[in-house]
């Protein structure tokens, strides 16, 4: 079985700079900014010859409120909890800060193995910031650059000793590959309360704020006896206001996530559907040839529902005749009040 490692740490150390290095490809994205990561992200890899399941998380934030750094920080917990090696990565030029203590403190309190990783130590201005890193218990810290992929083979060593694979793990066969459906629709149009509904658990970060996805996210989810993969992904903007770097990485991953999928879920706000963005994202799922479904989310907000359902099957033939019958399904939101993502 490959070793289920998950790369935890403070924001803006690395973190998801690593995961994509030990995956080999570019799976999270990356940014200069802190607080990128918000979801916990899933990815296999490898290690010399170790077989990895990866897990990039968000930077660890010390506070437990209802804030969105404190829901973030949950999600790293969850991570720590399913991981059999935690990788703990400090930044090697920062030296060790107050929140790497706190978060160490955490840390020890679990059963888990821990591997402290001192990373961007190449050449030597990480020198004094790695020997700083031994104050955290864990012993001798590896230095690493993720960007550079220097320390591997130390970190390879590392790793190995805590490995509990035995061997290589099946390929899956061609019929049990799962069936990839990705999750698309403006911000804040409740992609992400969607799929933790269907799964039955708060696997994503929902909340008021809108544009908390960011990475395409995927989630496996066994339905029936059959497998499914369903990508969260980050809300699409009209391409006139996407303006920042960041919006820009995100935009793209979304766009990956509708040409490897089979079946496109458009989840719109039933309130206000069928707006310009919502008309752009259907005619590219069109063209990409992917299986169309139309999701008309808040629909306990709509006060007439069988009038405002035959109004939107109408708007949406006269509007996009190119995905005509395509099928329209209303969604209701949890019980309780609900956030959406």
């Amino acid at each position: 079985m490959a070793l289920k490692l998950a790369i935890v740490g403070r924001p803006n150390v690395g973190k998801s700079t690593l995961f994509n290095r030990l995956a080999g490809r570019k799976l999270a994205i990356v940014d200069d900014r802190p607080g990128v990561t918000r979801d916990r992200r899933f990815g296999t890899g490898r290690l010399g010859d170790l077989d990895l399941e990866l897990i990039d998380t968000a930077g660890f934030e010390d506070v437990t409120d209802e804030s969105l750094e404190a829901r973030m920080r949950a999600q790293t917990e969850l991570a720590v909890e399913e991981a059999d090696v935690v990788l703990f990565v400090v930044d090697a030029r920062e030296g060790v800060t107050p929140g790497d203590q706190i978060f160490a403190e955490v840390l020890r309190r679990t059963s888990k193995p821990v591997i402290l990783a001192a990373n961007k130590a190449e050449g030597r201005q990480g020198d004094a910031g790695t020997l700083d890193a031994w104050s955290l218990g864990f012993g001798e810290p590896i230095p690493i650059s993720a960007e550079h992929g220097e320390g591997m083979a130390d970190l390879y060593a590392a790793v190995a000793v805590n490995s509990l694979s035995e061997g290589d793990e099946d390929e899956e066969e061609a019929g049990d590959k799962p069936v990839r459906i990705a999750i698309v629709g403006r911000p804040n149009a409740g992609k992400s309360t969607l799929i933790n509904r269907l799964i039955g658990e708060d696997r994503l970060l929902t909340g008021p704020e809108a544009g908390i996805t960011r990475d395409a996210i995927p989630v496996d989810w066994d339905w029936d006896g059959r497998s499914i993969r369903l990508v969260d992904t980050a809300g699409l903007r009209r391409k006139a206001k996407v303006q920042e770097k960041l919006e820009k990485l995100s935009t793209q991953d979304t766009i990956r996530a509708i040409t490897f999928a089979e079946v496109v879920l458009l989840v719109m706000d039933a309130t206000h559907p069928l707006e310009i963005q919502d008309l752009q994202i259907a005619d590219l799922v069109e063209r990409e040839g992917r299986a169309l479904v139309f999701c008309l989310a808040k629909w306990d907000l709509v006060e007439d529902p069988g009038a405002k359902l035959a109004e939107f099957i109408e708007e949406a033939s006269r509007l996009l005749p190119q995905v005509k019958g395509s099928p329209v399904s209303p969604c209701r939101p949890r019980p309780a009040a609900a956030w959406t993502g």
